[in-house]
């Protein structure tokens, strides 16, 4: 029997297991900007299955979490529309860190430093299982997406590309 490699803990793992939720644990080996196709081909999932963890901010620079299909993009100008802002972007790479509290490649939306609203692409909470990041790079998580709604009170938005 193989030897299942220990993961040590991060802010998202911790927050999970203190909710009782259930998720699986697939390490695999990161590379620099290799994003959701990288990570799906070690993993043996489709890319669509792979959700990315998007810090952005509106008009005012008030960040929030987009989650994203790997093989999607966010269209901004939906996005804006349907939460009521003016305009939407991604944060800067230091900023969405300072955020966060995750190296970027290894944002997971759980565990996050600062409280953010969190916006989940409608159609990843039609999947059966989806991998996220689980907090440090190289590392993704298996959960169902009724846990987004549950913990992270995710809300629905249709902004996909």
């Amino acid at each position: 029997m193989a030897k299942k490699e220990h993961v040590s803990e991060t802010p998202a793992t911790q927050l999970l297991r203190k909710r009782e939720a259930v998720f699986t644990e697939h390490p695999y080996a990161y590379e620099e900007h290799g994003g959701t196709a990288v990570s799906a081909r070690e993993l043996g999932v489709e890319e669509h299955s792979v959700v990315k963890t998007l810090i952005m901010q509106d008009e005012h620079a008030k960040p929030l979490v987009v989650l994203m299909h790997g093989d999607k993009t966010v269209s901004t100008k939906n996005l804006a529309r349907q939460i009521g802002c003016k305009s939407v972007e991604p944060c800067k790479p230091e900023v969405a860190q300072r955020h966060s509290g995750y190296m970027i490649g290894g944002t997971s939306p759980f565990g996050t430093k600062k409280a953010m609203p969190v916006y989940v692409e409608s159609s990843v909470l039609e999947l059966e299982k989806i991998y996220l990041n689980g907090g440090r790079r190289g590392y993704l998580i298996g959960i169902a997406p009724a846990l987004l709604l549950d913990i992270l009170m995710a809300k629905a938005v249709h902004c996909a590309l």
